[in-house]
């Protein structure tokens, strides 16, 4: 079969199309699938480029949706002919984080192959059902930036319908984010260093927006908009660059979900304002198996589907990661074969 693989130290120029051998019937517990759809994420893009390393000759990409095509012995979760999706941490069945997920040894994509090939056998929990009538390339979307954006606001924040909540940016989780705030009644203020994204994301619903180029000191424009008390969650993807505008945009008591490291990996923390505003900062990455299955069903009666920005032929993703880099994306870049 086909695969997408990185060659040791990484880069997009060492990415592969290679011939490998068909991993072939499922065993027990186990299920074979064939994968028709990936999407990329920041994680995606960091093993590629060789700034998280992995093993010499691994199969590429977190994310994978497709069709069963035989299960294996004790296999009741699923049918021949369902339509699945991928689970970033196969492990995490469900509850709280268990100590396998404390890195990525078990992701596909990372610490296990990936979903870059046409063929995977999987234990049954690595998968979940796919929500009705999606295409394959939409399923795709969930397994990490989908599901983030449903920990964050839903199963973490517990968000309420009047609540406001403030996304960064206009990639995958963000606006998931404001898609899934939206269909809770909830108000959303955006950021974008771009005013054509920012006039998109209100045609998403988005309540209001700040170009933060022309607004360096966009969390005083966050307290004037929210009339000086601050927003219920920030769906925090920036990392040190924004986090101090962060804590300065939330209310006191709110909720903070620390997701992304886009500007890097350390901050300068004002412990003070932490104290004073009593901020429940919270860092996650994706979510368990049961949250997948709970955001599957959320998203078949919210209706919305998610936004592609292009889709790429599975040749084509170096090409595909380029255009992730270049920032000029809006929602998910998808891949099929």
């Amino acid at each position: 079969m086909k695969a997408l693989t990185l060659k040791a130290p990484g880069g997009l120029e060492n990415i592969t199309v290679s011939n490998i051998a068909d991993p072939g019937k499922p065993g027990k517990g186990e299920i074979r699938v064939a994968i028709k759809a990936s999407s990329l994420n920041f994680h995606d893009l960091l093993v590629a480029g060789g700034q998280s390393p992995t093993a010499d000759g691994r199969i590429l990409l977190s994310d994978g949706a497709g069709i069963v095509e035989e299960v294996g012995e004790g296999v009741e979760t699923f049918n021949v002919g369902d339509h699945v999706v991928s689970t970033f941490f196969p492990l995490w069945s469900a509850g709280k984080p268990v100590p396998a997920v404390g890195g990525f040894a078990h992701t596909p994509g990372d610490g296990i192959d990936g979903m870059a090939c046409e063929y995977v056998v999987r234990a049954q929990g690595a998968f979940t059902r796919a929500p009705a009538g999606w295409s394959h390339a939409e399923s795709a979307t969930i397994t990490t930036s989908g599901l983030t954006a449903w920990r964050a606001l839903i199963t973490d924040g517990n968000l309420k319908a009047g609540e406001t909540v403030l996304v960064q940016g206009t990639g995958g989780v963000s606006i998931a984010a404001l898609q899934i705030a939206k269909a809770m009644g909830a108000k959303v203020i955006a950021t974008s260093s771009s005013d054509e994204k920012l006039a998109r994301v209100k045609q998403l619903g988005a309540d209001e927006t700040i170009n933060y180029r022309t607004t360096p000191d966009w969390g005083d424009k966050v307290l004037e908009l929210t009339n000086g008390f601050g927003v219920d969650h920030v769906v925090e993807v920036g990392g040190p660059a924004t986090l101090n505008e962060s804590l300065k945009s939330v209310k006191v008591g709110g909720h903070i979900a620390q997701i992304g490291i886009l500007s890097g990996n350390e901050a300068a923390v004002p412990v003070v304002t932490l104290l004073s505003k009593q901020v429940h900062l919270k860092g996650l990455i994706v979510a368990s198996r049961q949250d997948q299955s709970d955001f599957v069903r959320a998203l078949e009666v919210m209706g919305q589907k998610p936004v592609i920005d292009r889709i790429f032929k599975y040749e084509e993703l170096s090409k595909a990661f380029a255009w992730q880099q270049s920032g000029a994306h809006f929602g998910k870049i998808c891949i099929e074969w």
